[in-house]
């Protein structure tokens, strides 16, 4: 056993004090789905409803072996925090959490309701780089004990007891041949795949990032550690600028083509799919490794053992809506016209009469005269079967209507939809 395992092992341990081990669980619709034995590991299913408990108890715990009172800071909008209000009412502890003024206020109610009387929480800023600031000089003029979210020895260490977890939890015989590992700041693959790596398990990992963030992938591109310029924070969980320095030095050693890159869009439909059909509720970011699966090759997980971290599962309802909104256009059931349509009596009926009967429309918006005799129309449409915009769009072509497919500009999209 090297030191890092043996220091795993202290914390798993040292975690039952805090909450039972999370279920690791085979999954009956995905293994028939895929053509493989899935198993998930449920971290949805810790008391805070993802893993990051496991880093900020670990890192806690060993400040108070060292001597440290608090109170413990952190900068956070979502699981780190809630993680840290849990512990801190463990041990008694006072914690100050620093959250953007436009977090949501279920996020600022669930991490009060973990932490109580123990946690304070200050809205600062628009931003996550202004409360992170924030929250590093609070530590510094008061000398509180700053928690790192990802990048610290002692939060990898944490998040390992995962992996710690799954192989004493597999069956009896069942030996898993890839693990999918989803990447925000690292702390969690990194440890997973380290600990693996000293324990002598062959796994194969695909590492998953969301297509919005890719911050692993351009890192090992370039062999350093890259800083996005700007990035799509829809996996909020997982939407990180810049994987951590320490998880890099071990995440390095993979190829950027292990790293697998989910498309935020298709995501919604695992996330629909997951909640439809198993009755599970993953945040985006639980969601990833799962919806990762179909990006490998059937002749690669034909009768193999692959084990999903399902990471979290904090999925805020209110944004329902457009989670289904986005999982419709990934499965091309839903499009966005811009129409340029004649201002006469009649021309609507005329457009109506060009859709096909499995064809809805559900949303019909004037955006502006754009001339004495016509005027722009935002139009919504669903259908049944992608293909049927086929039709459609050769019928509007073919009738001399000017128009655009509006999903195919992000930015157009963004404006209008």
């Amino acid at each position: 056993m090297s030191e890092f395992t043996a220091a795993v092992a202290e914390a798993a341990r040292a975690m039952r004090d805090l909450f039972p081990e999370t279920p690791l669980q085979e999954n009956v619709f995905l293994s028939q789905k895929y053509g493989c034995r899935v198993f998930l590991k449920r971290e949805d299913l810790s008391p805070v409803r993802s893993y990051k408990i496991r880093g900020a108890f670990n890192f806690i715990r060993k400040r108070l072996a060292e001597g440290a009172e608090g109170p413990f800071v952190c900068a956070s909008a979502g699981n780190h925090a809630q993680g840290l209000a849990f512990v801190c009412r463990h041990f008694g502890k006072q914690g100050v959490i620093f959250m953007p003024v436009t977090t949501p206020q279920q996020k600022i109610a669930k991490t009060r309701a973990f932490g109580g009387d123990n946690i304070e929480i200050r809205l600062i800023g628009d931003y996550f780089d202004d409360c992170n600031r924030a929250a590093l000089d609070y530590a510094q003029a008061e000398g509180a004990v700053m928690v790192p979210p990802f990048d610290d020895d002692d939060i990898i260490e944490g998040q390992a007891s995962v992996a710690l977890e799954a192989l004493e939890q597999a069956p009896e015989g069942v030996v898993f041949d890839r693990v999918m590992a989803a990447v925000g700041g690292g702390g969690l693959s990194s440890g997973l795949t380290r600990y693996f790596d000293d324990m002598g398990e062959k796994a194969e990992f695909t590492l998953v990032e969301p297509a919005g963030a890719p911050s692993l992938r351009k890192s090992l591109e370039k062999g350093e550690r890259v800083k996005l310029q700007g990035f799509d924070n829809f996996v909020d969980g997982a939407a990180v600028g810049q994987v951590g320095a320490r998880p890099f030095e071990v995440l390095k050693r993979y190829r950027a083509n292990q790293v697998t890159l989910v498309p935020e869009d298709r995501l919604c439909t695992t996330i629909i799919e997951m909640l439809n059909v198993e009755g599970v509720v993953l945040e985006p970011a639980g969601a990833l490794t799962v919806d990762a699966l179909k990006d490998i090759p059937e002749r690669e997980r034909a009768g193999k053992t692959i084990l999903c971290i399902a990471s979290g599962g904090n999925f805020d309802f209110e944004r329902l809506a457009e989670v289904k909104e986005r999982a419709l256009r990934a499965e091309g059931l839903k499009k966005y016209f811009v129409v340029r349509m004649p201002q006469r009596p009649g021309a609507l009926k005329d457009f109506l009469d060009l859709l096909g009967p499995d064809d809805d429309i559900t949303r019909f918006e004037y955006l502006k005269k754009s001339a004495r005799n016509f005027g722009s129309v935002l139009i919504g449409i669903e259908t049944r079967n992608p293909a049927n915009f086929a039709g459609l769009m050769a019928r509007m072509t073919d009738s001399g209507m000017t128009w655009q497919d509006i999903g195919e500009s992000d930015l157009m999209g963004g404006l209008l939809v």
